[in-house]
């Protein structure tokens, strides 16, 4: 089996049905929004498939439903727009060629091939790494796998000291243990 990435990761590759179940969900709201959307609606639809991984700290809508999550693997953080803009830019091409009226052809020359070809490398690669991953450096991972490390990842940040209250600075009661400031 071949490998995407030379330096691996820290995930266990995703359930691929979970994925796909996820990506025809994700296509089914871009259909939606391409046919709510009357002269808009081509480009919300396809709009939503670019940013839809960054809207839920790396999931879509169809993400969040099957619980799998978008990674950028050199942070181990979640993807944001601009992984989703750079992973999802083949399927977003592929959408476009099918509301473009005279694209039809371009759908069956160049689409069809790229969504195989997406799928192939997402089914034979042993992290699940397709072309739209390497362009943004992410994986899908389960989001169980993630809660976890999500938790250290974004610690609790302190907090600042209650700034002294206006009596102390105003000459009222002082703090025998502090003495006057």
């Amino acid at each position: 089996m071949r490998e995407a990435r030379r330096e691996g990761s820290p995930y266990p590759k995703a359930d691929l049905t979970l994925r796909g179940l996820a990506r025809l969900v994700d296509f089914a709201l871009a259909f939606g929004l391409t046919q709510a959307g009357h002269e808009v609606g081509p480009i919300l639809g396809v709009l939503y498939l670019l940013l839809a991984d960054g809207f839920m700290h790396g999931q879509s809508v169809g993400k969040r439903l099957f619980g799998v999550r978008a990674m950028v693997l050199p942070r181990r953080v979640p993807a944001g727009y601009r992984e989703s803009f750079l992973r999802n830019a083949p399927f977003a091409l592929v959408a476009l060629f099918s509301v473009v009226p005279i694209a039809w052809l371009l759908v069956l020359l160049v689409g069809l091939p790229i969504v195989a070809f997406e799928t192939w490398m997402a089914w034979s690669d042993r992290l699940g790494i397709r072309i739209g991953d390497i362009f943004a450096d992410t994986q899908v991972v389960d989001a169980k796998v993630v809660s976890k490390i999500e938790v250290v990842a974004h610690p609790l940040h302190p907090v600042s000291p209650a700034p002294p209250s206006s009596s102390a600075r105003q000459g009222g009661p002082v703090d025998p243990a502090r003495g006057a400031a």
